[in-house]
């Protein structure tokens, strides 16, 4: 070619051109290397457009179904990238099917009649196996569970402790000794039975259906935290059972809560050991009386150690709960049936 230059011509020579052409194939390597060290810019920006997590709730939990627009986990929860909705014509777009077991009706009929490929079938509950029934008949039907109890698939429990920097210690005056807020009475109970036995030694108010004193909504908490004590005795005994008894008729009141339910080494996996009292933590519920009426106010304040680093959140609405579902949904096991639900829940 005439107007090619004889290579003795180059201005850098032999070497010259050799480096230039390291040095191109050098910069063509980064640039390839740049697309897969991060693939969202090869294939524009799709993660940013990645379609959200389609969470289908066959059955709100409760009666009154509130707003689950298409962005309601970012709006109230900031969680991004999953829309909630309770329309069963989306089923063959959800990517997670919810069933509240207290909806669920006996038999299968009302389930869908099919499981599209990918598609994971949760179980949820907020009761304790006591208060749970028919759990045989959903062998071999759910992806994963969603309970309180802390080995779930996703965890949802009635409340928790936060950090909290800011927070000060705040005890409301107190008038009365002990209360007990108690809407469903059983005499077969364990609670009933410590209740009837403790009344013995000291005086409990009572509130609640079952004492037809019945507290408002808006009077609860005002009403609890004259008490200087509250019994958070659960309905039944479980692992991980422990409910709003504790986190607001309790802690959140501003009381100190006498508890009931599983031993203490399990509350103590969610609050400090110094801001409860266990029953079993005396040989006799005459011992228990004793040590509440007989405490004085340093050790009485002591309980309270806990409010200078921690706030109580509550978990009341079901939104939030079944928000949490995207968050924990890259972690979950995917391909996993549970073969005997009633088992690993009585467990």
């Amino acid at each position: 070619m005439p107007w090619a230059l004889p290579l003795r011509w180059s201005p850098w020579g032999r070497s010259g051109v050799k480096a230039l052409v390291t040095a191109g194939v050098f910069v063509t390597t980064l640039w390839n290397l740049r697309f897969f060290l991060n693939p969202s810019k090869s294939s524009g920006e799709d993660s940013k457009h990645r379609e959200p997590l389609v969470i289908l709730v066959w059955q709100w939990p409760s009666k009154q179904v509130p707003n689950v627009s298409r962005d309601v986990c970012h709006k109230l929860y900031s969680i991004t990238g999953c829309q909630l909705t309770t329309d069963r014509q989306l089923l063959h777009q959800a990517n997670v099917v919810v069933f509240p077991h207290s909806r669920l009706q006996p038999g299968r009929d009302n389930l869908p009649k099919e499981r599209l490929p990918g598609q994971n079938w949760v179980w949820v509950s907020l009761e304790s196996p006591s208060n749970t029934r028919a759990l045989a008949a959903w062998n071999k039907t759910f992806n994963w569970v969603m309970t309180y109890r802390q080995d779930s698939d996703i965890f949802i429990p009635y409340g928790k402790l936060v950090p909290n920097r800011s927070a000060t210690v705040n005890i409301p005056a107190k008038t009365n000794l002990v209360s007990w807020v108690i809407s469903n009475y059983h005499r077969t109970q364990k609670r009933a039975e410590v209740y009837k036995n403790l009344s013995r030694y000291l005086h409990v108010n009572i509130y609640g259906k079952a004492s037809n004193k019945p507290l408002c909504k808006d009077c609860l908490l005002s009403t609890i935290s004259k008490s200087k004590f509250y019994l958070a005795f659960e309905n039944s005994i479980h692992r991980d059972y422990i409910t709003e008894k504790l986190w607001r008729n309790s802690l959140l009141a501003g009381t100190v809560p006498v508890v009931l339910g599983p031993p203490r080494a399990n509350y103590e996996q969610f609050v400090p050991a110094d801001s409860f009292i266990h029953v079993n933590d005396f040989g006799s519920l005459e011992e228990l009386a004793t040590f509440l009426k007989t405490m004085n106010s340093s050790r009485y304040q002591q309980f309270f150690a806990w409010q200078r680093r921690f706030s109580v959140k509550l978990y009341t609405d079901w939104r939030e709960r079944i928000c949490a579902i995207c968050t924990a949904y890259p972690h979950l096991p995917h391909g996993h049936l549970y073969p005997d639900l009633q088992s690993w829940f009585n467990s």
